[in-house]
């Protein structure tokens, strides 16, 4: 549930695209995406200093502290006046909602490694792909019932659910004398330290450019539903329907990566979807796609695209990781950060050149896929023999 805090902040805000056009932007709808982009860029901030924060007074004092703050910034949405102070807002919001998606990840940390916290991730994703699935539902309904405005209000209730069952029912998992203190100077060097592990450079890259490709479709997803296939009202439904299906992705890789290997897995992932990118592109930009299968083609594309995700980004974050657990906080709070900073900027330009079909989105995650394939193929190597893990 706290890796979800993510996926509702922006899941949920995605019906709500043309209201928010509408009511804060009408002359500039597609700026409305920012809505997105904007609360995923303060999260890649925030992220810099939960980990390192987290380190020095523990997991669970810091996640409280962030959901505060996420919980404060989401009435100031609910209040605000103008797109430049929602977005403002949104970029405070996602500050907050950086402490439960880092130090959670540190919280694994402390208690696995290597394959084993591979498969744990891929578990918790497994359960945060329920989110994504009901969260378009959610804001629908909410729209229908007090406007879009009355979306932030169900953040301040999730918030206060997870906040109350996590202090009733986790343990600290960070030991008074395993933490480090706050110093610049120590934080400093351990960012150093981080750059010396090709590991940790290169999964942080490859981590770039994949969120960049989730992104974008994040960002362009309700207006290709609306614009190009006419099917604004049922988009909750179908985003549900590519949730769930796509949690298979993660279910597999709890099955095959203690036998194949993290590396192995993730290649196989960016090589399948790269191929099915390419061939729906072709098709679409030749106008050899015909109309009667044009949205079932984009649904499958959509479904492998979010399968792809969950063989990829516990894999990637457990190699990246691997090296590190004796600065478990900070190595999060820096590889998430960069790499969720690094995404939005990528993007954005995919997101803003949205011309009413599917293939500027396609291209754009047709790059980024071959250049994330370019560097974890011959950059990154298996940190583990399958008897290690």
């Amino acid at each position: 549930m706290l890796f979800a805090t993510i996926a509702i902040s922006i899941d949920a805000m995605l019906p709500a695209m043309p209201s928010i056009a509408a009511s804060l932007s009408p002359d500039a709808p597609n700026a409305a995406q920012l809505v997105v982009t904007s609360f995923v860029f303060g999260m890649g901030l925030g992220t810099l200093f939960a980990g390192p924060l987290s380190d020095a007074f523990g997991r669970k004092r810091v996640i409280m502290f962030s959901s505060a703050l996420f919980a404060l910034a989401a009435l100031a949405c609910f209040f605000a006046p103008t797109l430049e102070t929602l977005l403002l807002a949104r970029v405070i919001q996602g500050i907050g909602a950086s402490g439960p998606r880092t130090v959670s990840v540190a919280m694994v940390r402390d208690l696995y490694k290597g394959r084993e916290m591979s498969r744990v991730i891929s578990f918790a994703m497994m359960i945060f792909t329920l989110v994504p699935a009901i969260a378009p539902l959610m804001g629908q309904g909410i729209i229908a019932l007090a406007g879009w405005r009355a979306i932030f209000l169900a953040y301040i209730a999730f918030s206060a659910l997870t906040m109350i069952w996590m202090g009733l029912r986790q343990p600290e998992t960070l030991a008074v004398q395993a933490r480090r203190p706050l110093a610049i100077a120590s934080l400093w060097q351990a960012t150093r330290e981080l750059a010396t592990y090709r590991a940790v450079v290169v999964s942080t890259m490859v981590q770039t450019v994949t969120l960049a490709s989730l992104f974008a479709a994040l960002s362009s997803m309700q207006s290709i539903f609306e614009v190009r296939f006419d099917r604004a009202e049922s988009f909750p439904l179908w985003f549900a329907f590519i949730a769930l299906a796509s949690m298979s992705g993660s279910i597999l890789n709890t099955r095959i990566v203690m036998g194949l290997g993290m590396r192995r897995v993730v290649i196989g992932a960016f090589v399948a979807q790269i191929l099915v990118t390419s061939i729906c592109l072709a098709a679409n930009s030749s106008g050899a796609m015909p109309e009667g299968l044009a949205f079932a083609s984009h649904i499958l594309w959509s479904v492998g695209l979010f399968t792809m995700m969950g063989l990829s980004m516990g894999n990637l974050n457990a190699l990246a990781m691997e090296p590190v657990g004796h600065i478990a906080g900070l190595a999060a709070s820096v590889i998430g950060s960069v790499a969720t900073v690094g995404s939005v900027l990528l993007a954005i330009p995919v997101g803003l050149a949205f011309n009413g079909t599917t293939i500027p989105l396609m291209t754009g995650v047709l790059v980024l896929l071959i250049l994330a394939l370019s560097l974890i193929r011959f950059g990154l190597a298996e940190t583990l023999a399958p008897k290690e893990a």
